[in-house]
C-alpha cells in the first residue's frame, strides 16, 4: 500500500488527522442507562468504540445522534481491534417516529383535508 513507504512521524500524522475528524464530525453515541459513549462507527451488524472509553456494553442499549433517538439494539459480542473496541448487534431496529396506527393506511391518501369556506 502506498502508505506503508510514508515515513513514520507522515504516518502519525495522518492518524491523528483521521481521528480528530472522526471526533469532531461524529455525533453519534450510545445511551446505556446514565452513561454515554461515543460511536466512531457504525454498519448494519455492529459498531466500534474508542478503546480508551473501556465501555463493556452488552444487551439492550439505545443510540442517538446528538438528542435525536435513531436505534435500539442488542449487543451480543465485543472484540478489541487496535485501538478501537468492536461490537456485534444480534438486531438494529430502528425507532419509530409516528405512532402505531390500528388502521391501514392508504399510500395515495392526502396528508390533509382543506375546508371549502
Amino acid at each position: 500500500m502506498m502508505i506503508d513507504v510514508l515515513p513514520e512521524h507522515i504516518r502519525e500524522g495522518l492518524e491523528t488527522a483521521r481521528k480528530t475528524s472522526i471526533a469532531r464530525g461524529n455525533r453519534l453515541c450510545v445511551h446505556d442507562g446514565g452513561r454515554v459513549y461515543r460511536i466512531n462507527r457504525l454498519w448494519s451488524d455492529g459498531m466500534a468504540m474508542n478503546h480508551q472509553d473501556g465501555a463493556k456494553l452488552r444487551g439492550r442499549v439505545e443510540i442517538y445522534d446528538g438528542a435525536r433517538h435513531l436505534y435500539q439494539c442488542l449487543i451480543v459480542n465485543s472484540r478489541v481491534e487496535g485501538d478501537e473496541l468492536l461490537f456485534d448487534f444480534k438486531w438494529l431496529h430502528p425507532v419509530k417516529t409516528q405512532p402505531a396506527a390500528d388502521f391501514v393506511r392508504e399510500r395515495d391518501a392526502p396528508a390533509g383535508l382543506l375546508s371549502v369556506d
